[in-house]
């Protein structure tokens, strides 16, 4: 496995690639790596020839009062999960590689990001859309790779890349999640002992939800009610949001119909914000009938 820390390096290794006939898949990254990305390089890694890991802290999603400083990082131990994963290369650019001093060039989307964490969040997705169209454009890759945690980054990427014509599958992957529910996060290092036991309130929350409307529940409110009723029994827990939306355009609904629907989270435990969702379809429960795997396909868009 190779690491670099230039375009150009990682263009020059694309393009021999390409020049032997290999496809490419991309695995976006933050770093501090944990086993949910291990998930997504191994599948990277076992639907294309090569797989390309990122990693870079991308200092335009943060806002100013956030934690990009303190975000934490590890770069070798990163490394070493990549390698174990099958990755044939990783990118780690410093900021000034990626962002020229005068940088004045964003994507920017609109409607997706009105809600969730777009809402609380204004530039975060103009960060994210920029930073990936980036990436897209120095690795192109066949495929990408992104997981359902992140379920309307997911939603705004796959917008994105067909708004803007990218010649890129967007492949969304399961939450994977610690052995006692929790869903697995960089961010979940910041907890405390008891903060890391109050944040199990947002998997039981999920796991509710997600019970209910698979037992025939539809109204949206009584499931977000029962819901809050979990987080809010948690005296560390304090509520951003908790909401279901269309899943293809993050609009807000009141009752579960003949779409894919996200309901998601996001928890403060003490200062640490973190995030939970599940997904339902209904045509996977009705059989959606394109022959899918179901994790991957272009109309069910889990």
């Amino acid at each position: 496995m190779q690491a670099v820390t230039t375009i150009a390096e990682v263009r020059e290794q694309v393009k021999a690639w390409r020049r032997e006939g290999l496809t490419v898949g991309l695995v976006p990254t933050m770093g501090f790596l944990h086993e949910g990305h291990k998930s997504l390089i191994v599948r990277a890694a076992a639907e294309n020839d090569r797989a390309v890991v990122s990693d870079f802290v991308n200092p335009t999603q943060f806002g100013p009062t956030e934690d990009l400083e303190s975000y934490p990082r590890d770069f070798e131990r990163d490394c070493k999960l990549c390698e174990e994963a099958g990755a044939a290369l990783v990118f780690h650019p410093e900021p000034s590689e990626m962002y020229a001093p005068n940088a004045c060039t964003y994507v920017n989307m609109d409607e997706l990001t009105h809600e969730l964490c777009g809402l609380t969040r204004p530039i975060h997705f103009r960060g994210v859309c920029t930073v990936v169209s980036k990436l897209f454009h120095i690795v192109c890759p066949d495929r990408a790779y992104f997981g359902q945690k992140d379920a309307q980054q997911l939603a705004v990427i796959r917008r994105m890349v067909r708004d803007l014509n990218f010649d890129i599958q967007i492949v969304g992957c399961p939450i994977i999640r610690e052995e006692d529910g929790l869903a697995k996060s960089s961010r979940n290092t910041y907890l405390s002992a008891e903060e890391r036991t109050a944040a199990l309130c947002l998997s039981r929350a999920v796991f509710a939800g997600q019970k209910m409307v698979e037992a025939g529940e539809r109204d949206a409110k009584t499931v977000l009610d029962a819901m809050r009723a979990i987080i809010e029994a948690e005296p560390l827990a304090k509520i951003d949001y908790v909401k279901m939306v269309d899943f293809e355009n993050i609009v807000q609904i009141d009752k579960i119909e003949d779409v894919p629907v996200l309901c998601a989270m996001a928890v403060y435990i003490g200062k640490t914000r973190l995030i939970d969702n599940f997904i339902y379809d209904p045509a996977e429960d009705a059989g959606c009938g394109c022959g899918c795997s179901g994790d991957s396909c272009c109309c069910c868009g889990a």
